[in-house]
């Protein structure tokens, strides 16, 4: 029994940066259940290295601070695929070439560089796609759980909160004529290459994971799994929501090995 009912169906991807990346674990899930995965990656130097992870694949070059990429992405893809069955927006940027610094020195430019591709670039990619989207497409886009506060993420936290709320927005905007739906999956710290690139997050990401129910950090697998739900005809009572999927990191603050930890 096919309870994904993912077979054939066209799912579009976007940022598969290596095999560490949540992006890479969901497309590996959609193939595997006969899913047709279309990829969008940032430039010409990220596809070569990607054809050279998925040979064969078909893969599309949408730089999405420029308008007119994401209109040629939706334009080239029409003309292979008439329908588009979902997409995965696992996108995100933020600019700490010079360090880290405390949030209200950020620079004007670096936020809203960071908010055009980490959030922005959903709604302007859902409008470019609508005409393709399946009456039932589902759109889900990846932020981040409780760790919104942690300083040394920066600049993006507030970013990938208006990502969520964004997400409700879409939801609410698409309804009007359609059963198209949107979500996010609100991750916990990961072991990826981006978030490595992040001042500080080792710490955070060791520190979160003993926060953890089970004392083991969440996994980009686990993230995918949820994304494919989300993707799948199991969840389409879902619409315009946030899951948390951190290992009930965000309620576990009065763990008693931590409590007696920092007491000592």
């Amino acid at each position: 029994m096919d309870l994904f009912q993912l077979a054939r169906k066209c799912i579009l991807v976007m940022g598969v940066a290596n095999k560490k990346s949540v992006a890479w674990a969901v497309a590996q899930l959609l193939e595997a259940l006969g899913a047709e995965v279309l990829y969008s990656v940032r430039s010409p130097q990220r596809c070569d290295s990607v054809q050279k992870l998925l040979p064969g694949r078909e893969i599309y070059i949408c730089d999405v601070e420029d308008p007119d990429q994401i209109t040629g992405l939706a334009e080239n893809i029409r003309q292979k695929h008439p329908i588009v069955h979902g997409v995965v927006h696992s996108i995100a940027f933020g600019n700490y070439a010079d360090g880290f610094k405390p949030f209200h020195e950020t620079k004007r430019v670096d936020f809203l560089q960071a908010t055009q591709i980490s959030c922005f670039s959903l709604v302007e990619l859902a409008n470019a796609l609508r005409p393709l989207f399946a009456n039932d497409a589902s759109v889900v886009t990846v932020g981040i759980s409780s760790q919104v506060t942690a300083p040394t993420y920066g600049y993006l936290s507030p970013i990938k909160a208006a990502l969520e709320s964004v997400v409700r927005f879409l939801a609410k905007s698409f309804s009007a004529d359609s059963e198209v739906r949107f979500n996010c999956v609100k991750a916990g710290p990961l072991k990826t290459s981006a978030s490595a690139g992040i001042p500080g997050y080792v710490d955070n990401y060791l520190y979160a994971e003993q926060m953890t129910l089970r004392k083991r950090a969440v996994t980009t697998e686990e993230v995918a799994k949820t994304i494919l739900f989300l993707l799948s005809n199991l969840s389409t009572g879902v619409n315009g929501a946030g899951i948390v999927v951190n290992a009930g990191m965000d309620f576990n603050y009065f763990d008693e090995a931590l409590v007696h930890r920092n007491l000592k």
